[in-house]
């Protein structure tokens, strides 16, 4: 039997620590994935509209082979500014890639648009991502929220409230047995992650035992598939999911941007429809199993990469399902929990 990790979250993974922090008046926020000791990273992009910082270190091509923390934030371009002080937090921890004697932290980064978010109040002066990088990372642990907390404090799904969602699967048999999968995401989605009949959540039906109340039965009638109706307002660049999948199996960058491909498929499950003209849909691949050529049979590869879908499909389920009405948007346990 499929069984999450002792957590439910990313953290399950081993090496790996998530902090967040908000600006509560601006109804924004910034979640840091901290990887203990620098880990494999890779990195794929299908939205029509990313934001995005060092996202080219990540190709298999590229010279750095690791990273040393990822940032999922809100603020759009702004928010990417996180990152900045992320690194001045790691680089003051000795961290970083080595250029002689010089240590550069390697902190890509992406972000998501909640500037329009009803209520917030517009900072004056300095926007405040650079401290809640420094924030987020200060509050990195095992333990984090879900819901209305950090990147996800401001974000919707399609018109309902959205928010951070993590979960995580241990593989149990086979060559795989005894790794662990986990999925983070901020889903600020246009297409909408509810049946649009009836309020039925999309990847309700891969829940696990105790992750989600009971859901609203399917209608007789077919659904309409020309149904956009829990779709958000068309608006270039305003909505987008990022997300951040990992596992502690040893593999090197060109697997994990396979693993990042086929997580992909996770967020086609939960939200209908995804990677539109109006998102910047984004999902990093993170292995901290000491790869180095990435040599993993395909097999074991492609199992990995649908654990990881599915792990994604369930995190962004379960982001709504914890997210509380805020804004004028009310939350799914409000509507239908």
């Amino acid at each position: 039997m499929a069984r999450p990790g002792p957590h439910n979250l990313i953290t399950d993974v081993p090496g790996l620590l998530v902090g967040q922090a908000e600006d509560r008046d601006g109804i924004t926020g910034t979640t840091v994935v901290l990887v203990e000791a620098p880990a494999v990273a890779a990195v794929d992009v299908r939205g029509g509209a990313p934001g995005s910082r060092d996202t080219e270190l990540l190709d298999p091509a590229a010279l750095v082979t690791r990273i040393d923390a990822i940032v999922l934030s809100g603020g759009s371009a702004f928010g990417l500014d996180a990152a900045g002080g992320v690194m001045q937090g790691l680089a003051s921890m000795g961290r970083g890639f080595a250029v002689r004697d010089v240590r550069v932290p390697i902190v890509p980064a992406v972000i998501l648009f909640d500037l329009a978010f009803p209520g917030r109040l517009a900072w004056s002066g300095e926007p405040p991502y650079r401290r809640l990088g420094q924030e987020a990372l200060a509050h990195a642990g095992r333990d984090f929220a879900l819901g209305n907390a950090g990147a996800g404090l401001g974000a919707k799904a399609g018109r309902i409230k959205g928010g951070i969602g993590s979960a995580s699967l241990r593989l149990s048999d086979g060559a795989l047995g005894g790794i662990t999968v986990g999925a983070l995401v901020a889903v600020n989605s246009w297409g909408s992650v509810v049946r649009p009949d009836c309020g039925r959540l999309w990847a309700s039906d891969q829940a696990l035992a105790g992750e989600i109340g009971p859901q609203p039965p399917v209608p007789a009638a077919p659904l309409d598939p020309a149904d956009f109706s829990g779709c958000a307002p068309a608006a270039a660049g305003a909505n987008t999911t990022i997300a951040v999948v990992a596992t502690d199996a040893a593999l090197g960058k060109a697997a994990c941007r396979r693993l990042a491909i086929m997580a992909q498929d996770g967020l086609a499950q939960a939200i209908r429809p995804a990677h539109t003209p109006f998102d910047g849909d984004t999902v990093f691949a993170l292995s901290t199993g000491g790869g180095e050529g990435g040599e993993v049979d395909p097999a074991e590869l492609a199992r990995l990469g649908s654990a990881a879908a599915g792990c994604l499909a369930r995190a962004i389920m379960r982001a709504v399902f914890s997210a509380d009405p805020l804004g004028g948007f009310p939350s799914w346990r409000s509507l239908w929990g």
